[in-house]
């Protein structure tokens, strides 16, 4: 049997709520180790939703999704090498930039020893070396953002999901939050889904695209195969 590359893969995922409204339709995905992948499309198109599922927040109706060639469809989230960075980063308020990072090593009963070398890596490749000891009440929001991304980048998962990470950002913050997440992501080698509807933030950071609509994939392929031919009207309109 050959050795499979797709760290995960969605086999037709649907996700139909209780009222009968289909979030999800019949979704199939293969993802390689290691990929920048983007998932872009207008509110409500079903990106967070599959992006949920996959980290294991909500369940599908149908389908499987396998991780390393295994099924983890019903595996808590707890249980998957995943971890989530969202818009709003939820950090822990009476918690320091040091104790924020920390958070899910300690969970784990990490020896101290190894959690200060870790968050030390972290903040250095964050860019806030120096910071662990500031509240993060007194941070500006790109360096919220940077601890959000941290805590979860500490525990070495092999998939880091990010939902629309960079919204609560201005413009200009933004763009260079793009070029370090590209940067970071170069470095530290793990597989990255990304969420979001700005067409040119997933243009400029994806190895791959996967444009969404109504629930369903509309088409998949690299930023140039996207912008250069589209597969049908709403891809071109919505590029």
């Amino acid at each position: 049997m050959e050795k499979t590359t797709n760290i995960i893969e969605l086999r037709h995922i649907s996700r139909i709520y209780e009222d009968g409204f289909t979030a999800v339709s019949d979704f199939n995905l293969e993802v390689k180790k290691g990929e920048f992948i983007t998932f872009l499309g207008p509110s409500g198109c079903g990106k967070t939703t599959t992006l949920r599922m996959i980290a294991g927040f909500d369940h599908p109706t149908e389908g499987e999704i396998l991780l390393n060639g295994k099924s983890i469809t019903n595996l808590p989230p707890n249980k998957r090498p995943i971890n989530t960075v969202f818009q709003r980063y939820a950090l822990f308020p009476h918690m320091n930039v040091f104790e924020n990072i920390a958070f899910g090593l300690k969970q784990k009963n990490t020896p101290k020893d190894v959690i200060i070398k870790k968050v030390k890596k972290v903040l250095e490749l964050v860019d806030l070396e120096g910071f662990e000891n500031r509240s993060v009440t007194t941070l500006s929001g790109g360096q919220q953002q940077r601890v959000a991304i941290a805590r979860a980048v500490v525990n070495e998962p092999q998939i880091l999901l990010l939902d629309e990470p960079l919204g609560a950002l201005d413009l200009k913050m933004r763009k260079e939050m793009q070029l370090e997440l590209k940067a970071m992501h170069k470095e530290l080698g793990i597989t990255f889904i990304y969420v979001t509807h700005d067409q040119e933030e997933a243009l400029t950071m994806s190895d791959k695209i996967v444009v969404m609509s109504e629930g369903k994939m509309q088409q998949i392929g690299t930023p140039e195969d996207i912008y250069n031919e589209p597969k049908n009207a709403f891809v071109a309109d919505f590029i």
